[in-house]
């Protein structure tokens, strides 16, 4: 085994001890729905749906690794915590938010937030061989299908309410703009339709998956810029107003995963191409110390300058992947000195990771732990990538 590969289990073990020993609600069960950054836990604190169905699909993915008991332990309490308190009985799907005893805060049902339901459910079923699990991620396909996907138009729509009626304010976050197509969304339902294949090797899911990846390389991947396009209307109008850099290196990687697991050559080979393209036009917002720059203004073409924790996350990835598949030194390099950006300025020493640092290499401040959006789900998934492709015959560092 190389050193590095060394120092990403040792930084998985870092991340899950850090959720393992911080993160579980003793009061009200599930897990606490924010932790700040003096690792303050905050038992009052409401309880997303995506921190949760992201817990669980980091212990089920962590647990094929670590052979860890607590870690599948803690799986197994994330699932009957969603399945219990998040599972809207009446109008199926999972609600958006929950009051800290698991009462319901708002059940929007967001189309984001149900492909992570499938990516947990899906993944709890490859360690528990749990069958409900499995049956309620199918059900979930089927219902994201049904509500969402756009017979006239293509594509998905955002977000609907508990009853699955239309909403006035689609977004995701505040940041986002308020249309009916995104990127991000469109983006991890691919991402969890093929992690559902993987273990339901249905002929419509697979015709489903290839169709998305279709659709994201003419809608959302612009092939002149190498960026993705982010926010689209109705009739595919663009309304895209930043470069999400994090995004950008994300789709590179994962899209060409998506094309593996269905075994189409055809999109393995764009996905191929996409995967560089996609990372060449990145380096740019690479700084001096190694670390990527959160996104760029398009109007004004400034940088954002600040370094938020998951973008490195997929930054490494996607330069190990780049690497993998041209053997250019350049990417191993990249990889390399982003991971040393990490290892220096974006670990906490009291546990897990800053949320990100400012030009000045403060913290960012007012910023948690854990929380709606701050999850184990990007850093993690950074180590089982790098420890599984460092495993590679092809890959000596």
């Amino acid at each position: 085994m190389n050193i590095l590969s060394e120092e990403f289990e040792a930084e998985l073990d870092n991340i899950l001890s850090f959720w393992e020993q911080n993160s579980v609600d003793e009061i009200n069960g599930g897990f606490i729905g924010q932790i700040d950054e003096n690792n303050v836990r905050n038992y009052e604190a409401s309880k997303g749906l995506i921190l949760n169905a992201r817990i669980l699909w980091t212990f089920s993915a962590a647990y094929k690794q670590t052979k860890n008991q607590t870690h599948f332990e803690l799986a197994q309490r994330a699932y009957q915590y969603l399945i219990t308190y998040f599972y809207d009985k009446l109008n199926k799907g999972f609600y958006w938010l929950l009051s800290p005893d698991g009462k319901v805060i708002d059940g929007k049902k967001h189309i984001y937030s149900q492909t992570f339901v499938i990516y947990g459910l899906s993944e709890y079923y490859t360690i528990s061989h749990d069958q409900n699990a499995l049956d309620l991620a199918i059900e979930i396909y089927h219902l994201i299908v049904e509500k969402s996907k756009d017979l006239v138009n293509g594509g998905y729509t955002e977000a609907f309410s508990a009853d699955w009626k239309e909403l006035s304010d689609l977004r995701l976050s505040d940041k986002d703009v308020n249309v009916q197509k995104t990127m991000n969304t469109h983006l991890h339902i691919v991402e969890a339709f093929a992690n559902l294949y993987e273990s339901w090797a249905d002929e419509e899911l697979k015709s489903e998956i290839i169709s998305i990846l279709y659709l994201i390389n003419e809608k959302f991947i612009d092939h002149k810029s190498g960026h993705l396009k982010l926010f689209f209307d109705n009739k595919w109008q663009d309304h895209t107003d930043v470069i999400s850099y994090g995004h950008d290196v994300e789709a590179s990687w994962l899209l060409l995963r998506c094309a593996e697991i269905v075994e189409d050559d055809k999109l393995i080979e764009v996905y191929k191409e996409v995967a560089i393209k996609l990372m060449d036009s990145s380096i740019s917002a690479i700084d001096a110390d190694g670390g990527l720059w959160y996104e760029k203004e398009i109007n004004s073409g400034a940088f954002v300058k600040e370094k938020h924790w998951w973008p490195q996350s997929e930054f490494v990835i996607g330069a190990m992947n780049a690497y993998q598949l041209t053997s250019d030194n350049k990417y191993l390099n990249y990889c390399k000195n982003n991971w040393t950006f990490i290892k220096e300025k974006m670990i906490n020493p009291t546990g897990e990771w800053f949320w990100g640092i400012g030009e000045d290499y403060l913290p960012m401040a007012n910023q948690d732990k854990a929380g709606f959006w701050k999850c184990p789900y990007h850093n993690a998934r950074m180590c089982l990538e790098l420890i599984n492709r460092l495993k590679s015959k092809e890959i000596t560092i």
